[in-house]
């Protein structure tokens, strides 16, 4: 009999974890190939440069500040300097902090998104992403606790200006 109540309390509790990871889905907004309010992810080959992010057990990004244009893609190299996993996730203020509330009650869940990346401690990850919005993105580590202590970043998207086009009426005087 305790074993049937075993059986049944696991199987209860994997019913919930399945229908918990089906419902929030691709974590509080898809990044999945579809332009957000950040972005849409990036592709290698159209990587115009490397950002190299380093994460340590002091909770903190280095840099925790990064300045790229409109339209730029950029691939972030995201090293774990630490003892302790942490993860590397690029969202609105809204998102990141609605996905912290999430790990905070499930902190083994796993991430397939590309707008982030999980890391081992001295292990390296990568995001690629194209910024196809001025304004900012951030950044943070939603690691149980990780957040709170101040685990956070912010990319600056400057807005692209538009080229002059000098054409039959350009700049030709006579």
């Amino acid at each position: 009999m305790k074993h049937i109540h075993s059986v049944i309390v696991f199987a209860a509790g994997m019913a919930f974890a399945s229908a918990s990871a089906v419902a929030a889905g691709s974590h509080a907004g898809s990044h999945d190939g579809a332009e957000s309010a950040i972005g849409q992810p990036g592709k290698a080959e159209q990587a115009t440069r490397t950002v190299t992010i380093e994460m340590a057990d002091t909770m903190r990004f280095t840099p925790a500040q990064v300045a790229v244009r409109q339209g730029e893609t950029v691939r972030f190299i995201v090293r774990n300097s630490g003892r302790i996993k942490h993860e590397f996730v690029l969202g609105t203020p809204h998102e990141l902090k609605e996905h912290y509330a999430m790990m905070m009650k499930m902190p083994e869940m796993e991430h397939a998104d590309e707008n982030r990346v999980t890391v081992a401690p001295d292990g390296t990850g990568e995001v690629i992403w194209q910024f196809t919005k001025a304004g900012n993105v951030d950044f943070a580590c939603l690691q149980p606790g990780h957040y709170d202590a101040g685990m956070r970043g912010l990319v600056k998207v400057a807005r692209t200006q538009p080229s002059s086009t000098t054409g039959a009426r350009g700049s030709h005087k006579h």
